[in-house]
């Protein structure tokens, strides 16, 4: 069965695009490998084994962490019955600047 030139396209431009848009969403994180190899911020696993113990104690269950580069802020994200937890950390002191959620 022959394939259609539309659809023969759509592929060819589905596979030039995905390397590059992995590519631009790994600024942050390639901000956050510099920043805490020039050691101006903490490592993830420091901050996540101060902050995961303390949220699991109150019952909520860790997802995952992002890295903000340009505030050098870590929002880990935690999971409570239904609802997200948000807590962001201060990359540089570890110290929590903010939380929404329940």
């Amino acid at each position: 069965m022959p394939v259609k030139p539309t659809i023969l396209a759509a592929l060819i431009l589905g596979a030039i695009a995905q390397p590059a848009a992995a590519q631009w969403n790994r600024g942050d994180q390639d901000e956050a490998y510099q920043a805490r190899r020039d050691g101006a911020l903490m490592s993830l696993r420091a901050i996540e084994n101060g902050l995961v113990p303390r949220m699991k104690a109150r019952g909520a269950d860790y997802i995952g962490a992002e890295f903000d580069g340009g505030s050098g802020r870590y929002r880990l994200k935690f999971m409570r019955g239904g609802s997200v937890i948000w807590v962001d950390v201060d990359g540089r002191t570890g110290a929590i600047v903010a939380r929404a959620g329940d």
